[in-house]
């Protein structure tokens, strides 16, 4: 059965009919080709004379070929291999030919299929009815003496009659053959020539790369704006229910605390969620990536923790450096109060904080007490430390983080000045 299969099952009809339409689309090509010959031969018995077909063939081939040059007809070739040759989906390209390579590899497989088609479908056209008159040659006089089999004498040969039948069929199955054929060719040639060249797989691995980017940017963003808040909020809601009865006036500043953090998340939540929501890259890179030193002094007023804030060199206004180390350098100060928060020691020894301008530089150093018990990981945590390294790296700086003389001390160093930008679009890197 699978012989048979091979020969008419679901694929080798698909591929067939694939052949035949290849043909089809010969057909322009080859009339062009057929003017051509008759007027340098006069047109005479140019529909008779197999020569004058060949060449009217052969030129209708190159033609072809200029025609696979055009952009767009990759994607109608690749969409036809898919659905009729069986060609799996993930081994041809997407969109149209934009490389000189590609489109002399589409321009390959559009004369092949129209090469190949012209030929079977032209043999799917004559070979099915003389191979029946053949077959029919024992039980039909007439057929021996039509034009179409030339009526000689060894035609009425009584061998050649008992051999008729067979001959017709074999005929056929020839036939079926050579479509099956020549449609795996057409199938095993389809990745080489219809699939992704170097070009286009460099483009989809940027394309992978600017995306994985985004993301990477976009949980940076909300881990170290949702998580600080929920870090502090979850800090300030324990404390002030643990005081409740003894200090309301205490309580009465920790809820102060709470909506103020709450309220600035959630600016800070629909400027980063905003990013989902536009198709373009936002004009205004500090509003649209979230807030920068200039509001440092609302985080530090109600972080959760006292904090003895230092600032040395650079101008007054911290808003004046490039928008982009400004922002960066906000995010990496909230995700180490975050960490203060969870794993610090003594709640009453401030967290130290550094903001220095080098000539070239600035610097960020945090330092808070260690925790005397081991902090507890949460499940799916530990990005923070990551995303402070990955914030630094990207403006071409660098950061660290590991315990010294009894404190956690977290430093980060950027470049003042980003060449190219006044602000770093991650994802377009």
């Amino acid at each position: 059965m699978k012989p048979v299969a091979a020969l008419f099952g679901r694929r080798a009809r698909l591929r067939w009919l694939h052949l035949i339409i290849g043909g089809a689309l010969l057909m322009p090509y080859f009339l062009v080709g057929t003017v051509l010959v008759g007027m340098a031969g006069g047109g005479e018995q140019l529909f008779s004379s197999l020569s004058s077909q060949l060449v009217a063939f052969a030129l209708a081939l190159p033609m072809a070929a200029a025609t696979g040059f055009f952009a767009l007809v990759r994607p109608l070739c690749v969409a036809a291999a898919r659905a009729l040759c069986g060609v799996p989906p993930a081994l041809l390209a997407d969109g149209p030919a934009r490389t000189r390579q590609a489109r002399m590899r589409t321009a390959g497989w559009f004369t092949l299929h129209l090469a190949l088609g012209g030929i079977v479908s032209g043999a799917t056209l004559a070979l099915p009815p003389f191979a029946v008159a053949v077959a029919g040659l024992p039980f039909f006089a007439g057929l021996r003496d039509t034009g179409l089999l030339d009526g000689s004498r060894v035609l009425r040969e009584p061998w050649v009659l008992a051999l008729a039948p067979f001959a017709g069929l074999a005929m056929l199955v020839a036939l079926a053959l050579a479509a099956a054929a020549a449609g795996e060719v057409l199938a095993r040639r389809a990745p080489v020539l219809l699939g992704p060249t170097p070009e286009d797989r460099l483009a989809a691995a940027e394309r992978r790369a600017a995306d994985l980017a985004v993301r990477n940017r976009l949980a940076r963003e909300l881990h170290d704006s949702v998580g600080h808040a929920l870090s502090a909020v979850t800090l300030q809601a324990g404390a002030a229910r643990r005081v409740l009865d003894r200090d309301p006036e205490f309580v009465r500043e920790v809820l102060t605390a709470i909506e103020e953090t709450t309220r600035r998340t959630v600016g800070e939540l629909d400027s980063v969620l905003g990013l989902l929501r536009q198709d373009g890259e936002p004009d205004d890179e500090g509003a649209a990536y979230g807030p920068g030193l200039d509001a440092l002094g609302g985080l530090l007023a109600h972080c959760g923790v006292p904090v003895a804030y230092e600032r040395e060199g650079g101008p007054e206004d911290p808003g004046a450096m490039q928008p982009v180390v400004s922002r960066e350098a906000y995010r990496i100060v909230q995700e180490g109060l975050s960490n203060a928060l969870r794993h610090g020691g003594d709640a009453s020894c401030p967290v130290r904080l550094l903001i220095a301008v080098r000539e070239r530089e600035l610097e960020v150093v945090m330092e808070n007490p260690l925790g005397e018990r081991p902090a507890v990981t949460r499940p799916g945590g530990g990005r923070g430390l990551r995303g402070i390294a990955e914030r630094a790296v990207l403006l071409g700086g660098r950061a660290e983080a590991r315990p010294v003389d009894g404190v956690w001390r977290l430093t980060a160093r950027l470049p003042l000045t980003v060449p190219g930008t006044d602000g770093v679009r991650e994802g377009r890197r």
